[in-house]
C-alpha cells in the first residue's frame, strides 16, 4: 500500500476536538458532559481571580441546557488584530487561543491550555454568547462551533443596555451525537461549586437546577479552607483543632489546612488555581514529603520517641486519619492531560516542602499539645501495625484462589482482563463465552465482606477478597506494608459484570469499596470497569436488538407499532453464551463503563453513606436516589 502525501490528512477548526473529545475532556460519559460546564465555570474564576468578578450564576435549565453567567470584565469583542474578527469569536473557534498566555491578562489561571472556551463549543449542537460590556450587549451564536449569526460591518451585533452592567453569559446544549447522555449530573456540579467558593472566600456562586423546581442555592464561604476542611470532616472524631499554614517559595504559593481524626481515612485534596487535581500530583506529594520529614525529626530529636535503632515512621502512620486541603497558585502550571487531574511541575514539590517545613516549625513551636499528640498517635499506630502483622504472620502470607479462577491463555497483561461474576451460573456462562486467549472469568461466591471500618485483619479472612488478590497478582493491600507494586497487575481491565437488579447493584457497590479503600491506584490509573448487560432482546430473526434501559424500549415501543418479540433479561444466567459474548464481553459490541474518583470529597462522604455502620444516613441516601440509573464516583 502506497504512503505518501495524499495519505496525511489535516484537521483544521475543532474537527480534532469532535474526532477525539477524549483528548480534551477525558471521557464522553458524564463526567465529561459535566466539564464543559466546568470550563466555562474556571474562566469566570480566573476573571474573580483576577479581580474583576464577584458573581456566577451557573443554571441547568429544563431543556436540557446550561447557563454560566458572570460580571467579570465581558469577553473582549473588539477586532483582532490578525485574525480579523471579533475577539469573542476567536475565543470560543480557535484552539490555544485566549488572555492566559501573555501572563499579563491573568497572572494566575487555571486554563492555561487556552482551549476551553473553544472546546465547550465544539462539543455543543447550540451555544449562546452574550457580553455585556462598554454599555452595550453583544451577541453569538453557534451550532456544532461555527457561527451562526451573521456580523454587521465585521461587528458582533449588539443592543444598547438599560443598565450598567459587565460581564459573559454562556449557554450550551450538548451535542448528544458526542455523548453517552446529554443529562447533567447536577450533585457533582453542585459539590464543584461548593468547592470553589471554599477556595475563593469572596467569591459568591449561585446554582439553580432547574430541573427539579427546587429554589436557587447561594453559596458564599467566607471561612475558606478552614471551614472546607471542617467540612469533610463532619461526622468523625477530631483529634486536633484546624491547622491552617501559608508560605510563598519561588513565585509558588501555598494555602494549606488539615486537622486530624481518629475513625477517618486519610483524605488529602490538591487544588491548583482553584481546579481540583482528583490525582493529586506534586503539591500533594510536597506536602506528604515534608510532613513526614519534620514529624519524625521531632519524634526523633525533640521528644525521644524514637530510638536510634527504629526506622523511620511511615508516612501512612503520620497522617492516619488526617484530613487536609492543599492549595497552590502557580504561574504555569503542567498538568497530565487536559481535564488537569494531576499536577506534574517539579519545582511545586520543592516549594510546598519548604513552606511545610518552615511555618509548621512555627506553628508546633506555638503548639507543643498538637505537635506531641500527632507524633505519640504515630508511634502507637506504627507498633500496632507492627503487632497487628505478627498477628496475622504478614510477612508469610499468601493468597490463596478461591479454586474458581478460569485463566486465560496470555501472559501480555496490556490485553488482558478479568471478569469478576456474581455466582456458578454466570460463571458458567461467562466461562463458555468468553474469548480464552485474553479473558479470565473469577465467579464469587456470594457478596464480598463490606470493607468499610473494617480493620485489615478481618478483611484478610474473607476469602473472596484473597482470592481477588490472588488473581490480581499485584501484591498486598495498598497503603498496608510494602508489597504492592501495580506494575506487576495481571490484567489491563478489571472488569465487574453483575446482575441489572439490586442485589447486582449490591455487590458492585461492595466491590467498588474494596477498590477505593484498599486498591485506589486501580481506580485511578484506570483498570476497573463496570459492564453494563442488556435488560431487553426485542425483535426477530435478522431485526435483533438489545436494548438496555427502560427508556430504550419506549423509543423502540415507538418506532415499532407492529407486535415484536420481547424478552426481559432477569440476570446474566438468562443469557446463552453467544448472547453474553455478544452483548457483554465482546469488547466490538459491549458497553462498559469506566470507573473514575471525579471528587474526593464526594466520594469519600458517598463512602461513608453507603457502606458505614449508620443506617439512617444511608436510608435517607437510598430514598432520595432510588430512581437514579447510574450512580457515578
Amino acid at each position: 500500500m502506497s504512503y505518501s502525501a495524499k495519505n496525511i490528512e489535516v484537521l483544521k477548526g475543532l474537527e480534532p476536538v469532535r474526532l477525539r473529545p477524549g483528548m480534551y475532556i477525558g471521557n464522553t460519559g458524564r463526567s465529561g458532559l459535566n466539564h464543559l460546564v466546568q470550563e466555562l465555570i474556571d474562566n469566570s474564576v480566573d476573571e474573580h481571580l483576577a479581580g474583576y468578578c464577584k458573581n456566577i450564576y451557573v443554571s441547568i435549565n429544563e431543556d436540557g441546557s446550561a447557563t454560566v453567567s458572570d460580571d467579570g470584565r465581558g469577553v473582549p469583542v473588539d477586532i483582532h488584530a490578525t485574525e480579523g474578527i471579533p475577539a469573542e469569536r476567536v475565543v470560543y473557534t480557535v484552539l490555544h487561543a485566549g488572555g492566559k498566555f501573555n501572563g499579563n491578562t491573568y497572572k494566575i489561571s487555571g486554563g492555561l491550555h487556552g482551549v476551553g472556551s473553544a472546546v465547550v463549543n465544539a462539543l455543543s449542537k447550540k451555544l449562546i454568547v452574550d457580553v455585556a460590556r462598554d454599555g452595550y450587549l453583544y451577541h453569538d451564536s453557534y451550532e456544532y462551533g461555527n457561527p451562526t449569526t451573521e456580523l454587521i460591518d465585521g461587528n458582533l451585533p449588539k443592543e444598547k443596555l438599560k443598565t450598567r452592567r459587565t460581564g459573559t453569559t454562556v449557554t450550551l446544549y450538548p451535542d448528544e451525537s458526542i455523548f453517552e447522555t446529554v443529562k447533567f449530573k447536577a450533585d457533582a456540579i453542585r459539590q464543584r461549586i461548593k468547592e470553589t467558593c471554599y477556595l475563593n472566600p469572596e467569591l459568591t456562586i449561585t446554582f439553580e437546577n432547574k430541573r427539579d423546581g427546587k429554589e436557587p442555592i447561594v453559596f458564599h464561604q467566607p471561612g475558606g479552607l478552614s471551614a472546607f476542611v471542617e467540612d469533610i470532616s463532619e461526622g468523625l472524631t477530631r483529634t486536633s483543632p484546624v491547622v491552617a499554614i501559608s508560605g510563598e517559595k519561588d513565585g509558588i504559593s501555598a494555602d494549606i489546612v488539615f486537622l486530624m481524626t481518629e475513625d477517618g481515612e486519610e483524605n488529602i485534596i490538591g487544588f491548583t488555581n482553584n481546579i481540583t487535581n482528583p490525582e493529586g500530583g506534586t503539591h500533594v506529594t510536597g506536602f506528604k514529603t515534608g510532613f513526614a520529614k519534620l514529624i519524625n525529626n521531632y519524634a526523633r530529636n525533640e521528644l525521644g520517641l524514637l530510638k536510634d535503632k527504629d526506622s523511620n515512621l511511615s508516612g501512612a502512620d503520620i497522617r492516619s486519619g488526617m484530613q487536609a486541603i492543599i492549595s497552590v497558585k502557580h504561574p504555569d502550571p503542567q498538568f497530565e492531560g487536559q481535564t488537569k487531574t494531576k499536577l506534574s511541575n517539579t519545582d511545586v514539590t520543592k516549594a510546598v516542602d519548604d513552606i511545610v517545613k518552615e511555618q509548621l516549625t512555627v506553628y508546633f513551636d506555638r503548639n507543643y499539645e498538637v505537635l506531641k499528640d500527632i507524633c505519640d498517635r504515630a508511634v502507637a499506630l506504627s507498633k500496632k501495625k507492627a503487632m497487628d502483622k505478627s498477628k496475622i504472620n504478614i510477612s508469610k502470607f499468601s493468597f490463596e484462589g478461591n479454586g474458581k479462577l478460569a485463566k486465560q491463555e496470555s501472559n501480555d497483561a496490556e490485553k488482558c482482563e478479568i471478569f469478576i461474576v456474581e455466582g456458578d451460573s454466570a460463571g458458567g456462562s461467562a466461562k463458555t463465552a468468553r474469548n480464552r486467549k485474553y479473558q479470565a472469568i473469577l465467579p464469587l461466591r456470594g457478596k464480598i465482606l463490606n470493607v468499610e471500618k473494617k480493620p485489615v485483619a478481618k478483611v484478610l479472612e474473607n476469602a473472596e477478597i484473597k482470592a481477588l488478590i490472588n488473581a490480581f497478582g499485584c501484591g498486598f493491600l495498598q497503603g498496608y506494608g510494602n508489597d504492592f507494586d501495580i506494575s506487576k497487575l495481571n490484567y489491563n481491565k478489571i472488569i465487574i459484570m453483575t446482575d441489572a437488579d439490586v442485589d447486582g447493584a449490591h455487590i458492585a457497590t461492595l466491590l467498588l469499596t474494596f477498590f477505593y479503600r484498599f486498591f485506589p491506584d486501580l481506580i485511578r490509573e484506570g483498570h476497573i470497569y463496570i459492564a453494563i448487560p442488556p435488560l431487553y432482546r426485542v425483535g426477530e430473526g435478522k431485526n435483533i436488538k438489545y436494548l438496555y434501559s427502560d427508556d430504550e424500549l419506549a423509543k423502540y415501543r415507538k418506532t415499532h407499532q407492529n407486535k415484536f418479540m420481547i424478552q426481559r433479561y432477569k440476570g446474566l444466567g438468562e443469557m446463552d453464551a453467544d448472547q453474553l459474548y455478544e452483548t457483554t464481553m465482546d469488547p466490538d459490541n459491549r458497553v462498559l463503563k469506566q470507573v473514575s474518583i471525579n471528587s474526593i470529597v464526594e466520594a469519600n462522604q458517598l463512602t461513608q453513606t453507603l457502606m458505614g455502620t449508620e443506617v439512617a444516613p444511608r436510608r435517607e441516601y437510598i430514598e432520595t436516589h432510588s430512581m437514579d440509573a447510574v450512580l457515578d464516583i
